[in-house]
């Protein structure tokens, strides 16, 4: 795994999260808006602690094994915003 690589995986991960969130705003207008721009709030906090991650890790004696526990991160903590997005979509709609 490479620099190049580690930011695409970041970049289209979160930016994955960020199109279900603005997917849902827009197929179900004003259910749980607050709380789901809330969770873009947090994904995109989340992409610019990871890419700072990155670009200091770049510079590590072993940058791979960074990289590795980044991207690690990257799809612990997006599996969470998922998580809370599926309660705040359940919430929104009645469920």
């Amino acid at each position: 795994m490479n620099l190049r690589d580690i930011k695409k995986d970041i970049e289209y991960v979160i930016g994955a999260f960020v199109d279900d969130c603005t997917l849902f705003l827009n197929v179900n207008p004003g259910k749980n808006a607050d709380e789901i721009a809330g969770l873009i709030d947090k994904a995109v906090d989340l992409f610019n602690d990871l890419r700072e991650k990155v670009v200091k890790s770049s510079g590590a004696e072993k940058p791979k094994v960074c990289f590795t526990a980044i991207r690690k991160e990257l799809f612990e903590k997006t599996d969470a915003l998922y998580d809370e997005l599926s309660a705040a979509v359940k919430k929104g709609l009645g469920e």
